[in-house]
């Protein structure tokens, strides 16, 4: 059996080996090799020219890369009967079609395998309204094209395998077989974690050093960095300076180091820049309070990896999120969010608050434990198989 894996990721090839910036690894690749003899990926490339050590190994056995040009771009739009081209190829060799959306390249697989009648799956795992309309003007004029284009693929399939539990069926939703499935892969959650974090809390007082972290690209002004740190300026204005904020993620950090200069606290801003997944942990147990203040999620993996290390977490009221904590830590997308933050920070200076939801937030990542992900995802894929072998 011939799986097709449609999405717009960004591979790197180094010599004869591919990596990713973590999201598409070779363990997550993995779970398709589980069901399927062999599956190429349709995506975008990068060539490295040296080797990257903050990238993650892709590259696995049966799995096979091909590129697509970017026709998200100017130069990319040139070569769009080209992109078409070798899409309706690969769709032609294949036996059955995961699309992964929003995408570009998922959306061209899509229409290529209603055209030669190919089954296909689409698994959801963003809202394009949300990545588009707070990314920029242009994102702005674009997002309610992308956002009927994809509710109306998602509403024909009849295969769709959502990553939230409500937001994203609720707005995309769809008369076929579906399923909630996470695109989590957590460690074994240890109950020694916890008790480690709660040692740890009761360490702290209001005049010890509180870190905040993030993980997340710098340079995507919709992950919501910034408004993390015009809270830590507001806190600074009211004397209260012991928070540092850590951001662990790629990209070009000038406009959140404008942002942090702006509001005098620059010195309490560290960029820490990508790390591999398995340094993500170690990192995570490091620090005090995780934030997850983007507006455009789908389910969102590095929150839920947080919570399996006991961490209180806060973050914005998008997409999944809300799933996922209490609701007197969710922060509202709107001109108050900073105010929200800051009183839910203030909130956290409570030793007994922290610790309860450090207990809640361990104990609720547990849903999302790999083995029964694994096993539910694995059992959609070989129904999505079977029905398709008797047509």
């Amino acid at each position: 059996m011939k799986l097709l894996f449609a999405h717009d990721h960004t591979f790197y090839k180094y010599g004869d080996q591919y990596f990713s910036t973590g999201g598409l690894s070779k363990k997550m690749l993995e779970r398709y090799t589980k069901v399927f003899d062999e599956v190429t990926v349709i995506s975008r490339q990068k060539i490295l020219t040296e080797p990257n050590n903050n990238l993650t190994l892709a590259s696995t056995d049966r799995v096979k890369f091909l590129d697509i040009p970017n026709i998200k771009s100017l130069n990319g739009l040139l070569k769009y009967n080209l992109a078409q081209k070798k899409i309706e190829q690969e769709v032609k060799k294949c036996d059955y079609l995961i699309s992964r959306l929003p995408s570009s390249i998922g959306a061209l697989a899509i229409s290529k395998a209603k055209k030669l009648n190919k089954p296909y799956l689409i698994e959801l795992v963003a809202c394009p309204w949300d990545e588009l309309w707070n990314h920029s003007l242009k994102g702005k004029i674009i997002a309610p094209y992308n956002y009927f284009k994809t509710k109306k693929l998602v509403g024909e399939s009849k295969y769709v395998l959502y990553v939230t539990n409500k937001f994203l069926q609720l707005r995309y939703p769809t008369s076929g077989l579906n399923i909630n499935c996470s695109n989590v892969s957590l460690k074994d959650i240890d109950s020694e974690v916890l008790k480690g974090r709660i040692s740890k809390i009761c360490l702290k007082n209001n005049s010890t050093k509180i870190i905040l972290g993030t993980t997340a690209a710098v340079n995507v002004k919709y992950k919501g960095q910034q408004y993390i740190i015009e809270a830590l300026g507001k806190l600074k204005k009211e004397g209260i300076t012991n928070y540092e904020y850590q951001l662990v993620g790629g990209g070009d950090i000038t406009y959140l180091k404008s942002i942090a200069e702006k509001n005098d606290v620059l010195n309490q801003i560290k960029f820490l820049g990508l790390k591999k997944h398995d340094e993500v942990y170690d990192w995570l147990d490091s620090i005090d309070i995780y934030a997850q203040p983007s507006r455009q999620e789908g389910l969102p993996r590095a929150l839920i990896e947080a919570m399996s290390r006991g961490i209180p977490s806060l973050g914005a009221n998008t997409a999944g999120i809300p799933e996922l904590l209490e609701e007197e830590f969710i922060f509202s997308n709107s001109k108050k969010n900073i105010l929200e933050i800051v009183s839910i920070l203030n909130k956290f200076l409570d030793i007994s608050i922290m610790k309860k939801q450090a207990i809640r937030n361990f104990e609720e990542s547990k849903k999302y434990q790999s083995d029964i992900i694994e096993f539910n995802r694995i059992t959609f894929f070989n129904r999505f198989i079977e029905e398709n072998n008797k047509q």
